[in-house]
């Protein structure tokens, strides 16, 4: 496996995207966050995903999602629900990855259903109470300073914080919605500049201009933003010097 004392970078996979993409982003990253079926994925490309993150030493990760609008639309589980949600999908990952002999390091919620943990608190605690009594010795991937974090932490449960490379933050540390302007950044010189102040400084700078804070222990790029192969050749360039 690769280095990460100080780095990990992952990305979101498996998601309907060609699989000489997913093959080659799996190349650069560190962990892999394998949609399970809901808002993408299905067995076979899970199972694909997981053998070749285990013959490259990437750490393996869960990546629900509700259906409809690719995840992204409205939540409208009740905390109950939102706990099947996760016990079927990360459960059946963790089932395709123990049969090739691997094991879930991570669970990283998808699109709508990372911020509805983070913003309603009975799916937040349902969330951290599901992965504490199915997946305890997994960790979970979640954002700065959110909820999910802190009861995480009360659970007793493992968890990092993540940072986004290639979306724009807004000066409250919110990401910027997916449909403003400059909500995406794609351009090489963008991401590798926001990393090495990153590493500078712990944080960048938001869309209206003032510094955000980003005390990230992981660094998502995601697999469907235009050139995402490029960019996390960059990206491990950066982290690799």
């Amino acid at each position: 496996m690769r280095s990460t004392a100080s780095w990990d970078l992952n990305c979101d996979l498996g998601e309907g995207e060609p699989w000489t993409r997913t093959r080659a982003l799996l190349r650069q990253v560190n962990s892999a966050n394998v949609a399970c079926g809901g808002h993408a994925g299905d067995a076979l490309t899970m199972e694909r995903v997981v053998v070749e993150a285990k013959a490259l030493g990437v750490r393996l990760g869960a990546h629900p999602g509700v259906a409809g609008e690719f995840g992204r639309g409205e939540v409208t589980l009740s905390p109950r629900q939102l706990q099947t949600l996760v016990l079927q999908q990360v459960g059946a990952l963790d089932l395709l990855a123990r049969r090739q002999g691997s094991r879930l390091h991570h669970i990283k919620l998808h699109g709508a259903l990372y911020h509805a943990v983070e913003s309603d608190n009975a799916l937040g605690r349902a969330y951290v109470e599901a992965v504490a009594r199915w997946f305890p010795k997994v960790t979970i991937y979640s954002r700065a300073g959110g909820l999910v974090l802190t009861l995480a932490h009360k659970a007793g449960i493992t968890a990092w914080v993540e940072g986004f490379i290639d979306r724009a933050y807004r000066a409250d540390g919110q990401l910027v919605p997916r449909n403003q302007d400059g909500a995406l950044l794609t351009r090489t010189r963008e991401i590798t500049e926001r990393l090495r102040e990153w590493r500078q400084t712990g944080g960048w700078k938001s869309l209206e201009g003032p510094w955000v804070a980003v005390p990230a222990q992981t660094l998502c790029l995601h697999g469907d933003t235009p050139g995402a192969v490029a960019l996390a050749r960059a990206i491990r360039r950066a982290i690799d010097r």
